[in-house]
């Protein structure tokens, strides 16, 4: 937890917070704060700054704050992400937030098993979590857009083909000849598939609507893999 990021209603006056929990218990245990120590604090949705602690003992934490300057801009970029395994998508979602995407969209796709959409990883409030997690991880205070796209082709027809007509967009493909592009400034829409990758039909209807399939090279990743090495290579 590089961030401690503040709700408000941790708020018991303008510029003094109350901690309990899962916070409480990182300031405590990893920290290792004290009274009198500054810890790096934001506001969900708004400035950052710093926290002085100014009570702290095994029910609570209370902080003097200061938020006096904005988070970091979020990347031009919207995820489309085939919906990963259960066990994965909690990784997927924590990475996207911590790579500053701006936009985030869970698709289906064929590949993707039905049993997955009814996981208790896609209830809004793990996603709400992991999105948390990312920003702390990141030092970043503002979430990412987050949504669900059950029907392949009624969003491609009625969505993203408008959103790949404002952007540079790629679709990530293991036997894609073209590479990866580096270093790119402008907004672009990645789209990543399903373990094996999105089946040729898939293909075919993203590149229909202006997507170009691109590679990392002969190696076949996990999303989660994938994605921060796409992310790398066209921003940072």
């Amino acid at each position: 937890m590089n961030l401690i990021l503040l709700f408000p209603d941790d708020f018991v006056s303008n510029d003094r917070v109350r901690l309990t929990g899962r916070r409480l218990k990182h300031v405590s245990g990893v920290h290792r704060a004290r009274v009198g120590d500054n810890l790096l604090v934001g506001l969900l949705g708004g400035n950052m700054g710093r926290g002085r602690i100014v009570a702290l003992d095994e029910r609570a934490l209370e902080m003097d704050i200061c938020l006096d300057r904005p988070p970091p801009p979020k990347l031009p970029l919207t995820l489309v992400v085939a919906l990963p395994r259960p066990k994965v998508l909690n990784r997927v979602i924590s990475a996207a937030t911590s790579l500053g995407a701006a936009r985030i969209v869970l698709l289906n796709a064929w590949r993707v098993e039905k049993s997955y959409w009814k996981s208790p990883r896609l209830d809004e409030a793990n996603l709400f979590h992991q999105r948390v997690i990312g920003l702390e991880q990141a030092v970043d205070t503002v979430l990412p857009e987050l949504r669900m796209a059950r029907l392949f082709t009624p969003f491609l027809r009625d969505e993203l083909s408008e959103m790949a007509s404002r952007a540079l967009c790629l679709a990530a493909h293991p036997s894609a000849a073209a590479p990866c592009p580096y270093g790119i400034e402008e907004p672009c829409v990645l789209a990543l598939g399903p373990e094996g990758g999105f089946i040729p039909d898939e293909i075919s209807a993203l590149e229909s609507i202006g997507f170009q399939s691109v590679s990392l090279g002969p190696r076949v990743l996990r999303t989660d893999t994938a994605l921060a090495a796409l992310a790398g290579r066209l921003y940072f």
